[in-house]
């Protein structure tokens, strides 16, 4: 089954990616799919669907849990600067948890703002972000911890 997931979002990229322009604000890329490196580790999809606007999936996934978040990210370049743009946006998630805080599914609003560089001549996005959110349920409440560091590939 896991085959069949992994092939499927393989051919859901591809289809995505193909024949699609480079953004013109900046960014070199399209679509990118790596790590995000955090207190845990979670996987990153990231897809631009304007110049200027990319929506971001992130799943975290550590030994007390697994986070699910959805942001949607606005681009700017940064003067003088080639490829390097500043973003900031909304987003939400849910958390599904194992830990002192509570056992359960809960869900949040997100905020974003970060940093994003392509490097030049080479199919890697890097990206560096904090991710404050509020969380609702017993227990919750904002959390400052969330972001990271994220490295892609492009395409």
């Amino acid at each position: 089954m896991k085959k069949v997931i992994v092939a499927s979002l393989c051919l859901l990229l591809s289809g995505i990616s193909y024949g699609q322009s480079k953004s013109s604000s900046g960014s070199s890329y399209r679509t990118a799919l790596g790590v995000k490196v955090w207190d845990g580790g979670g996987i990153s999809f990231k897809h631009f669907i304007k110049d200027k606007a990319a929506l971001e999936l992130i799943g975290y996934f550590w030994s007390q849990g697994t986070r699910i978040t959805g942001l949607y990210e606005i681009h700017g370049p940064i003067n003088g600067a080639t490829g390097l743009q500043w973003y900031i946006g909304p987003g939400a998630h849910i958390g599904f948890y194992n830990n002192k805080y509570g056992d359960g599914a809960f869900i949040g609003v997100d905020g974003v703002i970060g940093l994003d560089y392509k490097f030049r001549g080479a199919p890697i996005n890097i990206s560096l972000d904090w991710q404050p959110s509020f969380e609702f349920g017993d227990n919750r409440g904002f959390a400052s911890s969330w972001g990271g560091l994220g490295i892609r590939y492009t395409f």
